[in-house]
């Protein structure tokens, strides 16, 4: 921690305020380290030549114009640096309406297009005169490295499942699937982990981060990783709008006949998903973090459904075992939450009056207090209208406060919809009260309506009670 407030310091002529980020599957150490004028991430690296490749792979993807975080300043050794503070905003946090409710929103899946659509400048343009020498642990994919994340799967998950199999057949079939995989030659960049917690969303834009484990190779890997990622939850038409997407916006740099690559794609979703059983094997199951323990289950959904759309004939032992793996009981994934069993009750009601009572019988949920923004019922012109007409609207929205406001109320409401999806409970309320009930209640309960219904696709039943006005968001 010292070392990196010394670079901070070096780098701002200011002492920072630290605070540790929670890293997933990586042993490195994060911090966020803030002063009166600067916010930067950083970073205490365990390997030497891991931390190299970071940074070295860092400066020149910002030389290249990516969208990757710009580094600050490192130690002399290497194992300290700081980068860029791109915010707490994963693509992966952004879209957990999608994830969790199977229906992703139009704002969520432009995020997830956008993301794609950038990739490919990562891999043609960022492989421009890289020197992938320094690339951590290898240079490129090659049959070795194929073969110790096919092993990594067979003696990290495999084999701790308990299921019988020939390795000698095994085996030849793992050597088939290096030939498949290796079938023609690449000059592109492969990021490796190329999946939605490991994109920022930053003014809108994605960033890309953890390309540490980088290195030459097949551009096809990358859109496996994110499109078929074993947690994203991703409808098989979104998948396909992913693919479509970066085969269009990867033309720019060469050409590609759709139907080839979707072919040879697949090869690649099936070698990708059986790397991530073998780490999610050693994460979850031999170090025991819940998060590759809970990713377990969908990544075998995504492997059967694999294997119900293609034959994968040249691997027949193979697929024969994986079979076999998406039917064991003890990681049959829970069924996904039913968004029309859930609805929602929002109100706008006066302080004046009361807050409103819940006919369900469970008490009621969340009452915000919208007193604290500027009320426009102070001023004549506005008295006489409400929360959904022009003027008050414009009125409230001339600055940023009513938006600041809400967007606390939506990460609560987003936090509890998800939560009572997932439990199975059929009735949640939102109440947004002000003074008369007239302005900014009627602004803010109509939006976290709007807001709720767009991202989760569940019944929302809206009251504005001092109007009168009842309206009903059907389930989708």
């Amino acid at each position: 921690m010292k070392e990196l407030i010394a670079l901070f310091e070096k780098a701002t002529g200011e002492t920072p305020l630290c605070e540790k980020i929670k890293g997933e599957g990586s042993n490195r150490k994060y911090y966020r380290l803030k002063s009166a004028h600067h916010s930067l991430i950083g970073v205490e690296g365990t390997n030497e030549e891991e931390d190299k490749a970071f940074i070295h792979l860092a400066k020149h993807f910002t030389e290249k114009g990516l969208n990757t975080p710009k580094l600050i300043l490192a130690s002399d050794d290497n194992r300290f640096y700081l980068q860029e503070d791109l915010g707490d905003d994963s693509l992966f946090s952004l879209i957990q309406g999608g994830i969790k409710s199977g229906n992703f929103s139009e704002k969520e899946e432009s995020l997830i297009l956008k993301t794609i659509a950038l990739l490919p400048d990562l891999q043609f343009k960022g492989a421009q005169g890289l020197d992938f020498s320094i690339c951590f642990p290898i240079p490129e994919m090659d049959r070795r490295s194929i073969l110790w994340d096919l092993n990594y799967f067979k003696y990290d998950f495999l084999k701790l499942t308990g299921i019988e199999f020939s390795e000698p057949k095994l085996e030849e079939d793992f050597e088939k699937l290096c030939d498949a995989i290796l079938a023609e030659p690449s000059e592109t960049f492969l990021y490796r982990d190329f999946q939605s917690r490991n994109i920022m969303i930053k003014d809108g834009a994605p960033y890309f981060i953890d390309f540490q484990g980088g290195r030459k190779g097949p551009i096809y890997y990358d859109v496996a990783s994110f499109a078929w990622q074993a947690k994203a939850n991703f409808p098989e038409s979104l998948r396909e709008k992913i693919v479509e997407t970066y085969i269009q916006s990867a033309s720019r740099y060469t050409p590609i006949d759709g139907a080839k690559f979707r072919e040879r794609l697949s090869v690649f979703v099936l070698f990708r998903t059986i790397q991530v059983l073998g780490a999610y094997g050693f994460r979850g199951l031999y170090e025991r973090k819940p998060h590759f323990i809970e990713s377990i289950p969908f990544a075998l959904n995504n492997l059967k459904g694999l294997l119900q759309q293609h034959a994968y004939p040249d691997f027949p032992y193979l697929v024969q075992t994986l079979r076999q793996l998406t039917e064991l009981p003890q990681f049959q994934n829970k069924p996904l939450p039913d968004n029309k069993s859930l609805k929602v009750k929002v109100f706008s009601f006066s302080y004046k009056k009361g807050i409103p009572t819940d006919d369900s019988g469970n008490g009621g949920g969340y009452v915000f207090d919208c007193r604290g923004v500027h009320n426009p019922g102070k001023y004549d012109q506005y008295k006489p209208l409400n929360g959904l007409d022009k003027p008050v609207i414009d009125f409230l929205e001339s600055n940023d406060e009513i938006k600041n406001f809400l967007e606390h109320i939506y990460a609560l409401a987003d936090a509890h919809v998800l939560r009572y999806m997932e439990r199975g409970f059929t009735s949640l309320m939102f109440s947004c009260g002000c003074t008369g009930g007239r302005h900014r209640s009627v602004y803010s309960a109509q939006h976290l309506a709007e807001h709720i219904s767009r991202k989760f696709g569940v019944e929302v039943q809206l009251e504005h009670i001092e109007q009168g006005i009842s309206q009903t968001f059907p389930a989708r």
